[in-house]
């Protein structure tokens, strides 16, 4: 996660107007000194969604929402605190300086970005109103892209001779260092990276260019059919879903997403309505991107894949990561020759939508997809299959998956579930072998601290801060970086999560934000719980001093008067627990 500069904080800071953040995504109406509007995190008729003119905070008198500019966009569109940021310095237009790039001097991301912006609006200019562009688009229409297509999604050309493309950059006084860190240029740093080819932007979840992936439309282009821009500080091929900035919000509202090959199906299906689909760079699914989908809440996937051996064992890999993390696929099969985007053009969105809801879940398909090599019409045959099948769930890491998906097995195999282990119930070896690693790594004190901050700096009522306040010291904090917010949180006068960043060792504190932000809490027992949280710290404290006088007295070595004066500490300790009022 990348660390941001306290001095590029500090501006951001100064810099947000949550109206102008907030306007952006839902509906605001002035009334006097404030702004009004309907709450986007839960179902209401009436306004309750309030915000005061030149105020840092929202809060909603409905549901209990309470949060700065931060919170709004993570919890809005499921981001992370460091996504969260950069998609604020890049609203109001402040440069993020990250603090490796002062120990590694560099072109700084922020010259990256907009060498690549600079470069989309060039490639997409050049397939509007240039004479090379004609054919490009041509091309395009032939294939069903509309011109409105091209203008949603920026669709550009990198034309095959660099002259214009180098002026253009020098107007803007763009280096070549920065042209070859952002893979604009090759190595030898005369012709550009794309060339001849067709452009679709590639954007990270939050909507910046941070690459592109062309595709060539005349056979004698030199090259692959599609190219991606290569590794760079901003992009990493591996951990890409295309896409995703325009289905976020979807994905994680629903808790669902369609998986696609190719960046034009993605797109034709975003275009058509589906605005919850995904696609990969040309690689295959990997951990990466199955967390960055179960990040958003996601339970379910839909693979909608082309129907050529490639993309069925595509079906058949991918499932398994997926199905071994806990999310559920069903695979949706296409007519022989088809892909989504054909589909699409010949039968429209609602027959495609009929398909989809008519796709089988994954093992049923992996049955299907593996009796291809094992004929379960004889004892060997489906031995092998079974095995096979059985092998492969037991490697699958949620236990409950792993019961089930047995018993699914057996069904749709038509063997006793006896003869698969589990008669008796099923606990699989890699949950017992993860449950030990990660046993030892739970701080409790640590969950106990996240739990009251949570309270206060997500939920900030005047009745927790009074509490807070009298009740509860630094001291009473036994995790550094949980003591350093506490700590700030009492200074802060805005209580937003930037000037608490800025407050603090940032080493730890971009993952603790993001800890604090992404755990559901019950507010309809917030009093109660924050009051619990907090004597639970008090009560902490207080065994401690207890034991530690209990266990003095055990060793001995003091004096009588020593003796008896520890000994009236801890009966003065053990009448005075300390309780919240």
């Amino acid at each position: 996660m990348p660390l941001f500069t306290k001095e590029s904080l500090e501006r951001l800071r100064h810099r947000i107007d949550l109206s102008e953040v907030l306007s952006t995504h839902i509906e605001l109406k002035r009334t006097g000194s404030s702004y009004k509007a309907l709450c986007p995190f839960h179902e209401e008729k009436t306004p309750s969604f309030v915000l005061q003119k030149g105020d840092s905070h929202y809060h909603c008198f409905g549901c209990g929402a309470h949060g700065d500019a931060i919170q709004f966009l993570m919890n809005y569109l499921s981001l992370n605190f460091a996504e969260a940021v950069e998609t604020l310095a890049e609203k109001f237009n402040v440069p993020l300086q990250m603090a490796e790039e002062e120990e590694n001097p560099g072109v700084g991301k922020t010259f990256l970005k907009q060498s690549l912006e600079l470069a989309s609006e060039f490639f997409h200019k050049t397939l509007l109103e240039s004479e090379e562009g004609r054919a490009a688009r041509r091309y395009l229409n032939e294939r069903g892209l509309s011109d409105d297509f091209i203008r949603r999604f920026e669709v550009g050309l990198a034309p095959a001779f660099s002259r214009d493309f180098h002026q253009v950059m020098r107007e803007h006084k763009i280096h070549q260092q920065t042209l070859l860190e952002a893979g604009l240029i090759g190595a030898e740093r005369k012709n550009p990276f794309f060339r001849d080819r067709i452009t679709f932007p590639i954007r990270n979840p939050v909507g910046t260019i941070i690459g592109f992936s062309s595709r060539k439309y005349k056979d004698e282009t030199f090259g692959g059919k599609y190219i991606n821009t290569p590794e760079t500080a901003l992009f990493k091929k591996s951990r890409i879903l295309f896409g995703l900035n325009y289905c976020r919000r979807r994905i994680a509202k629903e808790r669902r997403a369609i998986i696609v090959e190719g960046q034009i199906d993605c797109l034709k299906l975003i275009e058509a309505g589906l605005n919850c689909t995904v696609a990969s760079l040309g690689t295959a699914f990997g951990e990466s991107h199955v967390k960055e989908l179960q990040n958003l809440g996601v339970r379910r996937v839909y693979f909608l894949f082309d129907s050529d051996e490639a993309g069925v064992s595509a079906a058949s890999k991918a499932g398994n990561l997926f199905q071994k993390m806990g999310t559920e696929v069903t695979v949706v099969t296409l007519p022989k020759g088809s892909d989504p985007d054909t589909y699409l053009i010949q039968f429209g969105s609602q027959k495609l939508i009929e398909l989809i809801k008519a796709g089988v879940d994954y093992l049923t398909f992996q049955v299907n997809y593996l009796s291809r090599e094992y004929n379960p019409s004889t004892p060997a045959g489906k031995n092998a299959l079974v095995t096979a099948l059985t092998e492969q769930v037991k490697s699958w890491e949620q236990p409950v998956m792993v019961h089930e998906s047995l018993r699914q097995v057996a069904s749709l195999t038509h063997v006793p579930e006896e003869t698969l282990g589990i008669s008796g119930g099923y606990t699989p070896q890699p949950y017992l072998r993860q449950a030990t690693a990660t046993t030892g790594s739970i701080d409790p004190n640590r969950v106990l601290e996240l739990d009251l901050l949570r309270w206060l700096i997500l939920h900030e009522r005047e009745t927790f801060v009074e509490i807070a306040k009298k009740e509860l010291n630094p001291h009473h904090f036994w995790v550094p970086i949980c003591r350093q917010l506490f700590e700030s949180y009492l200074k802060s006068e805005d209580h937003d999560l930037l000037s608490l960043l800025i407050d603090i060792d940032q080493g730890e504190a971009q993952g603790v934000m993001d800890e604090i932000m992404h755990k559901k809490i019950n507010l309809d027992r917030a009093e109660e719980q924050f009051t619990q949280t907090a004597q639970k710290i008090l009560d902490r404290d207080w065994m401690q001093n207890c034991e530690e006088i209990r266990v003095k007295l055990q060793n001995g070595g003091l004096t009588d008067e020593e003796i008896l004066d520890l000994a009236k500490k801890f009966d003065e300790l053990k009448k005075n627990r300390p309780e919240i009022q």
